[in-house]
């Protein structure tokens, strides 16, 4: 692994990690855009993988988006239009060709090559797995502002229990309570993972806010690049499967593709069989 800082269009730092063969060529170089409360190095086991299933000559680069790692805090004025900038920045500085999305990252991997489309910067390939897009306000964010209230407060159970139910609605964690749910996150939120999260929970109120506030229409991602691929988990809440078909339908010449044995965080966990699907997309 190699470690570099990327200074941004306003004077900002991207912290971003390489695997892979060192000088790899752009067209073999995929960028991993990572989700909401996770770190770069949360995305290290995934990477490695997907470096290895690329194969000798390719690299993958992960960076720590604003706010989280090493990467300095979002900005005042921070949007969507941050984080696109950010992306032009990473693909400047790589030479990367390549995109991938997870979650959240999704959503600015979407955005990005939106605001690319027709330039330079329009990716060889994207990808996008569980991507967290709003299509046409569908999505119901009205928890959103009790949410940023109990992390405000430092009241990390109670937000966690609101995230968990407002993200997945209609799964069983949905479904209880949120005093009890609350307290079970407490327990949880012990881990190591949970402390991480714990520590991104002001910056995840911002980049929430910068993709669920505004809504997304279909129709805008049709300049997408005709080969995107779209991919799911079929044990993921079912709105990313919803999002992925309206977005597959409205892009001619994009794939569609729902890993059966799959579940949202799949991509950090670098399960095998999804690692061995996204290889053979960006070397096919």
């Amino acid at each position: 692994m190699e470690q570099q800082f990327i200074t941004t269009h306003d004077g900002g730092r991207l912290a971003l990690y390489s695997y892979g063969t060192a000088g790899a060529p752009g067209e073999r170089r995929v960028v991993v855009i990572g989700g909401a409360f996770l770190t770069a190095l949360i995305y290290r086991p995934f990477s490695e993988a997907l470096s290895k299933g690329l194969g000798e000559g390719w690299a993958v680069d992960v960076y720590d988006r604003r706010g989280r790692g090493d990467s300095t805090p979002q900005p005042a004025d921070y949007s969507m239009a941050t984080e696109t900038a950010d992306v032009r920045a990473v693909m400047d500085a790589t030479g990367a060709r390549n995109l991938f999305g997870h979650s959240l990252g999704g959503s600015v991997a979407l955005n990005a090559v939106q605001e690319f489309a027709g330039t330079g910067h329009q990716p060889d390939k994207l990808a996008v797995y569980d991507a967290a897009v709003n299509i046409d306000g569908k999505m119901d964010m009205s928890w959103l502002d009790s949410f940023e209230r109990s992390v405000n407060a430092g009241n990390v159970p109670h937000a966690l229990a609101k995230l968990k139910k407002g993200m997945q609605p209609g799964s069983p964690l949905a479904r209880i309570p949120e005093p009890l749910l609350a307290g079970l996150m407490a327990l949880v939120s012990r881990t190591k993972v949970n402390r991480v999260f714990k520590e991104l929970m002001p910056s995840g109120v911002g980049e929430l806010k910068a993709v669920f506030d505004e809504n997304d229409h279909v129709r805008d991602f049709s300049v997408l690049p005709p080969n995107t691929r779209f991919m799911v988990g079929a044990k993921s809440p079912g709105y990313y499967k919803a999002t992925a078909e309206q977005l597959h339908r409205a892009v001619p010449g994009s794939e569609l593709q729902v890993s059966p044995k799959c579940v949202h965080a799949s991509i950090p966990a670098a399960v095998k069989e999804l690692v061995e699907d996204i290889s053979a997309y960006f070397k096919g």
